[in-house]
């Protein structure tokens, strides 16, 4: 014997088996670590191999990206993509005048500018940067809607239509929602009787009762309440009707994000002689609403999708442009290519949503870890 130990255990460099770490051995543990996990990993990953492939197929092998005409897409078997080649400004503006355009197109380059203006954080701290999205909603009004003391044609609201239109309603409502929401989810928790009653009646009124019904009061009864004579246009009773709508459902996220934290918080605030706003606005709502970002992003979304009921009152959305262009003689059975620019269109903005919301999480979490 040359002093070797039998049965010794290898020297702990060998580290683990190369089959069960890495790539291969995430597998091994979360797709095939069973006989019927293998099974249903094969047939999941058959039906995603035929599903995109036929997509591929019909969208792009088979399909056709030229021309202007149905006409143009005879003996084909794939997409028919000049539906939407031919009706892209429809889709866009829905019937805003041709030779404005440009303001549309204004109006997005302001948002994109604000919005890849915030990745320098030093820039996003700035004050001025700060005030500009603040007047960036009325600016964007002004220059769309357009005003005579600027010198800029009013083009009226009924030409309002398509991804600019769900977008306006959508971003409008989410923003003035939110403020809304939270004093509503505050007053709910108030001790004042009268406050209590007024926020849990309206909260539960609006959430009792579905959106396309508050949108036909807010077009058909808002109106009544108003003087003889005093014209309301229609984009903004919608637009109040989905303010409304949306800030009864933002009122108890909030709510359950302020329940969520700790009574002690605001005890010892006011112990150190901090007023109940004061408690609130720097202790309480911060962890509150830190708690609920995956919840408010969910109801963004749901409103997003939902602006889609306002082709109920005479307003032409995306989808309402879609069902317009099937409609038109010209395009008649072009259904599919439409519905899936559509939900093309729906998901990423749903998806920037959902990850910019995860960004949020993740920064806000940093204390935590």
């Amino acid at each position: 014997m040359s002093g070797e130990i039998i049965g010794a255990v290898p020297p702990l460099e060998a580290g683990p088996p190369k089959m069960n770490i890495g790539v291969v051995g995430w597998i091994r543990m979360n797709l095939f670590n069973t006989w019927y996990n293998s099974i249903l990993t094969v047939l999941s990953l058959s039906l995603i191999y035929y599903t995109v492939t036929s997509l591929l197929n019909w969208g792009v092998r088979l399909a056709r990206f030229t021309g202007v005409k149905p006409e143009d897409c005879q003996g084909i078997d794939g997409a028919c993509w000049p539906v939407i080649s031919d009706n892209w400004a429809f889709f866009m503006v829905g019937t805003y005048p041709y030779e404005l355009r440009w303001r549309p197109l204004m109006a997005l380059l302001v948002v994109v500018a604000l919005i890849m203006l915030a990745v320098w954080p030093r820039i996003r701290r700035m004050r001025l940067y700060q005030l500009a999205w603040l007047v960036s909603p009325i600016v964007i009004f002004i220059i769309i809607k357009g005003s005579d003391t600027f010198g800029l044609s009013q083009v009226d609201t009924r030409h309002w239509g398509g991804v600019m239109l769900t977008v306006i309603l959508s971003v409008v409502g989410i923003v003035f929602a939110f403020p809304i929401g939270l004093m509503l989810a505050l007053g709910r928790r108030s001790r004042m009787p009268v406050i209590n009653i007024l926020c849990v009646g309206y909260i539960e009124m609006i959430r009792g009762v579905p959106l396309i019904t508050v949108l036909f009061m807010s077009s058909i009864m808002l109106p009544l309440f108003f003087p003889e004579g005093f014209n309301l246009d229609k984009v903004l009773r919608a637009q109040i009707g989905i303010i409304m709508f949306a800030a009864a459902y933002q009122a108890e996220v909030v709510r359950g994000g302020l329940q969520g934290v700790d009574r002690g918080q605001e005890e010892a605030a006011m112990a150190l002689g901090l007023s109940y706003w004061q408690s609130m606005v720097l202790i309480v709502l911060p962890q509150a609403l830190k708690i609920v970002i995956p919840t408010m992003v969910s109801s963004a979304i749901s409103l997003l999708k939902d602006t889609s009921l306002v082709v109920i009152i005479g307003l032409f959305d995306l989808l309402g442009i879609a069902n317009l262009v099937l409609a038109n003689p010209i395009w008649l059975g072009k259904m599919f290519e439409t519905y899936v620019f559509v939900a093309a269109i729906y998901w990423v903005m749903c998806f920037s949503m959902s990850r910019y919301a995860r960004r949020l999480e993740i920064r806000f979490s940093a204390g935590d870890r």
